[in-house]
């Protein structure tokens, strides 16, 4: 069987893999990144999860600092249990990417989407719950470590489930910026966590401060975590009541097929259910009565009931026989390497901010318990407004021009630029150096990898295979956060901070290569690809068992 190009699709190959709406495609004029009522809707739907992925998983730092003030008189969290609550979420994470995304390849996106949210509604509320008078200090922490392992499997089963959902419905010519548009929803979760917990703080000045009541900490984290509630409630009945889409039901009859009349069925299916899902998410005119008309005698399958419809479910054994042939492996290797790697850096210095605090002047080391709180939340804020949101929506304008390759590539590369410049400048650095290469470092951490990593599994594997990879791939690069988030602390007081920064130059660079596994997917379509490779090999058992 031939090798997969790794390499841009020619017009030759674009003409053979791509669906019958390249054409509409490529001469509609209006731009990627203007989205319509519909898609809208859907980022609504889908972008909540990681609002609440990042929302519920760096406001835990401001969180250790509160528990600090109200279980341990001020003094440091226990270094192991401070280690154990961070990495609490990408534990359960891990999980959840891999037993969420299975069972959306499994038993349909639209049996399986929305209890992960339901799993985040129900660990935030226990999460609130954390009996802090009751329990002793160390005990407090180890209770809200364990919900936010639960908490985590919720978070990290929204990765494979949401870049499924949205892969499923985009229009191939603004998929990755869909797709890029779903994640940035992370920056502005982040931001949000920066922003709540200075209007808390603000709201108990007068108690924690005038009447020195330091203890009244307890409530403001509690709602500054409950505050996720929010969007988690609104958006939790569009998600378990969200139909399936006409692509998952097609790539299930080619799964089934069994002849090349099948196969050619399928393979029409698969750029009908293309053309209406731009039809439902208004990215293309309704076809005329007549049209209609044909396509329901012809479409029987797609009227048949929702059980007999995803009856043919992705098994294990089919996974494992695809992705046993390297041209498919070594994809699925390209994207789980260059995530790992990835979170291996950018986890160890976001779950770390009181370092770069430190060195900008905001880590809350002296004032009052409540100006220290306050210092620290002004300093997360500024690290997210200069870097995080630009980056993520310099990545939503450029990703369908740059591609997501280019992007991934130079994203490693500039970011192990300014991780060698903090490494070895670190304690050079006058306050504004170091804002300023900082900011950068976060500008092109999402303005690169940190956004593809994501985008990669949901455009570059079929239909079928999407979620289970998908999940494998994220959670593969959640063992990176889990290693940084239990290892920087301690590394850092073994060998400094700046060694530490030189092992994330290491694995970005390492990133940049791992990406050279992984083929443009700008206007590819993996269906489409696939049922090339199966009529391939159709044809080449045919010729065999001739030759026989």
């Amino acid at each position: 069987m031939p090798e997969q190009s790794t390499t841009t699709p020619t017009a030759t190959e674009t003409a053979r893999y791509q669906s019958d709406l390249a054409e509409y495609e490529r001469s509609e004029s209006r731009a990627v990144f203007l989205l319509n009522k519909s898609e809208l809707k859907l980022l609504g739907i889908a972008g909540v999860g990681f609002f609440l992925d990042a929302y519920d998983l760096f406001v835990i730092n401001p969180v250790a600092t509160m528990l600090q003030y109200r279980l341990y008189n001020g003094q440091h969290l226990p270094t192991h249990l401070e280690g154990f609550m961070k990495a609490g979420a990408n534990i359960g994470s891990v999980i959840g990417q891999f037993a969420f995304g299975y069972a959306a390849d499994a038993l349909g996106r639209k049996a399986v989407y929305g209890k992960e949210l339901m799993l985040i509604i129900l660990a935030t509320i226990l999460t609130m719950t954390t009996p802090t008078g009751s329990l002793t200090p160390d005990h407090s922490l180890i209770y809200l470590a364990i919900f936010r392992i639960l908490l985590g499997i919720g978070v990290g089963g929204d990765y494979p489930m949401s870049a499924s959902i949205t892969s499923d419905r985009s229009n191939l010519r603004k998929r990755g910026t869909m797709l890029a548009y779903i994640f940035s929803n992370q920056g502005w979760g982040s931001f949000m966590g920066s922003l709540m917990t200075i209007i808390v703080l603000a709201v108990y000045k007068h108690v924690m401060e005038d009447k020195g009541q330091t203890s009244k900490v307890d409530g403001v984290w509690r709602i500054v975590v409950g505050v996720s509630l929010i969007p988690a409630f609104a958006t939790l009945y569009q998600r378990l009541t969200l139909p399936e889409s006409t692509r998952f039901l097609a790539s299930q009859k080619l799964k089934a097929a069994t002849s090349a009349a099948e196969e050619g069925d399928a393979i029409a299916e698969i750029k009908r259910a293309q053309r209406e899902e731009d039809i439902k998410m208004g990215n293309m005119t309704p076809p005329s009565e007549e049209d209609v008309k044909e396509n329901i005698s012809n479409n029987s399958e797609e009227n048949a009931p929702p059980d007999t419809q995803a009856a043919n479910k992705a098994h294990f054994s089919d996974f494992i026989e695809y992705f046993s042939e390297w041209r498919h492996a070594k994809l699925l290797i390209g994207t789980c390497m260059s995530w790992f790697l990835l979170d291996i850096a950018f986890y160890g210095i976001n779950l770390n901010q009181n370092v770069v605090l430190q060195q900008i002047g905001y880590d809350g080391s002296e004032g009052t318990p409540w100006n220290r709180l306050f210092k620290i939340s002004t300093g997360n804020m500024i690290i997210t407004t200069l870097g995080f949101v630009p980056g993520y929506y310099a990545s939503i304008l450029t990703i369908e021009k740059l591609g997501r390759k280019w992007i991934q590539i130079q994203g490693f590369l500039v970011t192990s630029l300014f991780l060698a410049i903090l490494a070895g400048k670190f304690t050079e650095l006058s306050k504004p150096a170091f804002i300023v290469c900082f900011a950068l470092l976060q500008f092109f951490f999402n303005f690169g990898a940190n956004t593809t990593t994501y985008c990669y599994p949901a455009e570059v594997f079929p239909t079928r295979y999407r979620a289970t990879a998908h999940g494998i791939s994220a959670a593969a690069g959640k063992a990176g956060a889990i290693i940084s988030a239990l290892a920087f602390n301690i590394l850092s007081k073994k060998i400094g901070t700046p060694a530490v920064l030189w092992i994330f130059f290491g694995c970005n660079i390492a990133g940049a290569g791992f990406t050279l596994l992984l083929p443009e997917v700008k206007g590819r379509d993996p269906d489409l690809i696939l049922a090339e490779e199966i009529r391939e090999a159709r044809e080449e058992r045919e010729k065999m068992h001739g030759l026989n």
